[in-house]
């Protein structure tokens, strides 16, 4: 006989806790094979690279950061790290230092650090990257689409090193300051 009225809310009260948990064990089971072939394949994207290419061009670069990304989201930060390092390394040799690919490949090691706790190796890193994104827009008088959030990300850090809110608005008008004042650039909101 099914359950029905009080019954099926007793037996719900009593089985649902199992029952999501049961789910929720499948679900990521699913996932970790999911990720597990993801990074398969953007592994062989990065061999295919790096023979199409050779160890050196900007493509490499983009498979490793993408890559580095898989690995800081698996909870291997020393992989990532070394992946992006050598992104980095390749960026800056085939755009030269102020390149706005360059400023990625430094926001992504930025971010890693900060993440792992090394909050004071990423603050130049993500300071740079900003200075990338002036530089940009004062060369080209457009603002750089990711200059703001370049800046809420340095805004983050420089929190997390423990400056207050009046230090970190002055850090951020120093490094805004090549640009016309008559068009500041805000930095992002941050939590």
């Amino acid at each position: 006989m099914p359950l029905v009225g009080p019954e099926l809310a007793l037996h719900v009260r009593e089985h649902l806790p199992q029952v999501l948990l049961g789910l929720v064990e499948e679900m990521s089971h699913v996932l970790i094979e999911r990720l597990a072939e993801a990074e398969l394949l953007m592994r062989r994207a990065l061999k295919i690279d790096e023979v199409s290419f050779g160890p050196d061009h900007p493509n490499v670069a983009i498979r490793l950061n993408n890559l580095a990304a898989l690995l800081r989201d698996t909870n291997r930060p020393s992989e990532a790290e070394l992946l992006i390092r050598r992104a980095l390394s390749i960026d800056e040799a085939s755009y030269g230092p102020d390149h706005p690919e360059v400023a990625t490949s430094l926001n992504n090691l930025a971010e890693l650090l900060r993440v792992t706790n090394r909050v004071s190796e990423a603050e130049p890193l993500s300071r740079r990257h900003v200075e990338i994104f002036v530089l940009f827009t004062v060369r080209t008088g457009h603002e750089h689409p990711h200059l703001r959030a370049a800046l809420g990300n340095y805004a983050v850090i420089l929190e997390e090193l423990g400056f207050d809110a009046s230090a970190t608005e002055s850090r951020l008008r120093e490094l805004l300051q090549p640009l016309n004042p008559a068009k500041p650039v805000q930095p992002l909101q941050t939590q």
